[in-house]
């Protein structure tokens, strides 16, 4: 059972590690070498970070520790842990002289919480990841993206503009703010969201900008093109297609249901994305970057790379369903990062071949898992088709 202090955050559950992916690198090891400690008078850089327990929270947390951080999450209550992503990474924080991660409770559509904990913690940068970042959902529950992903993120800029000392901000964009607009996409090119979810990111990126402006913060938009890993929610296209992968090819399933094949997007790795995040907030000026691959690849050729590698042909698999279908499209996106790759000297490291690999190669261990359990008659595998 987890058990909750007042001055401790949030305490984490014990798990028996069924479906957790592969782990990657200590701390200590990440970047090797030992992680930096502070010499004598200095302190630990502090960094807080919404959206913690999702895909992008969970590398920039391991990146930020490897570079001696700090780190505070905030993450919201619910009935059940959602916090897998980080169980790795976990140290109790009674145990003060190895936890530097920590997790508090707060929400981005209550303005108290995020206030209190900015001004308690008064963090040297915050990144600003929460969100309901699913596209298709959002046309499902507009209300509450515009007030999470918008509204929430002015409620955390007021708090950091108040704050009493100077905190350096970064907010997550998303290239489905550039929605219709043609190919390639960069800082320049104007924004048409097809979307309550690329909306509320278009209200959120301006913001941002607007408190840069107009109250001196350093302020900085990291617009992000689409990026994954075989920690990407289930739920998600590339996810969803490198599951069933995994399950078709030991026999736990025959088929898999999406929707438009023909939209192109820009696919990298969330690992290398989240250090663009980290250098933005290290120039001497705030400023927007676009952080992509220069490729796009259609879901077509995704799913052609995916069932590839394992040597099935997707056709025999894949089936299209209308309601997968958005009421707005968005046809292809493909950035173009030259401000990110000239001012921050960040460059991708993983190729689109490359990812869809290591996605398939973690779902396949997963499956695996999951075969055991069916062969063992504790699971049902026909509760998919």
């Amino acid at each position: 059972m987890s058990s909750y202090g007042s001055n401790t955050g949030v305490d984490k559950k014990e798990e028996n590690g069924e479906g957790k992916a592969p782990q990657p690198p200590s701390p200590t090891q990440i970047g090797g070498g030992v992680v930096p400690r502070p010499g004598p008078g200095e302190q630990r850089k502090v960094a807080l970070v919404t959206g913690i327990t999702g895909q992008d929270g969970s590398y920039l947390t391991e990146f930020l520790l490897g570079k001696g951080y700090e780190v505070h999450g905030l993450i919201r209550r619910s009935s059940n842990f959602n916090t897998a992503r980080l169980d790795h990474l976990y140290v109790d924080p009674h145990n003060a002289a190895k936890a530097r991660m920590k997790l508090h409770y707060a929400d981005l559509s209550d303005a108290s919480s995020l206030r209190r904990w900015v001004d308690a913690l008064l963090p040297d940068e915050v990144y600003n990841l929460a969100a309901q970042s699913h596209v298709a959902v959002s046309f499902e529950i507009p209300d509450y993206t515009a007030d999470v992903v918008g509204t929430g993120a002015l409620r955390l800029l007021e708090a950091v503009r108040c704050a009493p000392k100077p905190i350096r901000y970064y907010q997550a964009g998303s290239s489905e703010m550039f929605g219709s607009t043609p190919p390639p996409q960069s800082e320049s090119s104007p924004f048409h969201p097809r979307s309550p979810y690329a909306a509320a990111k278009v209200a959120a990126h301006w913001y941002t900008v607007n408190y840069r402006e107009a109250y001196g913060l350093f302020a900085c938009n990291g617009i992000l093109f689409n990026h994954e890993s075989p920690r990407r929610g289930e739920n998600f296209v590339t996810r969803k297609i490198t599951r069933a992968v995994g399950r078709i090819r030991l026999g736990l399933q025959t088929k898999v249901y999406l929707g438009n094949l023909s939209a192109a997007r820009d696919w990298g790795f969330a690992g290398d994305y989240v250090e663009a995040m980290w250098m933005m907030l290290q120039q001497d000026e705030p400023g927007d970057y676009v952080v992509a691959t220069e490729e796009s690849h259609t879901v077509e050729e995704f799913l052609q790379a995916a069932f590839g590698y394992v040597g099935l042909d997707w056709k025999d698999h894949v089936v299209i369903d209308p309601k997968y279908f958005r009421p707005a499209e968005v046809d292809s996106l493909k950035g173009d990062s030259t401000k990110a790759r000239k001012a921050l000297g960040w460059k991708p490291k993983v190729g689109f071949q490359d990812l869809v690999k290591m996605m398939v190669d973690h779902d396949l261990e997963i499956a695996k898992r999951e075969k055991v359990l069916v062969d063992a008659g504790y699971i049902d595998a026909q509760q998919q088709p």
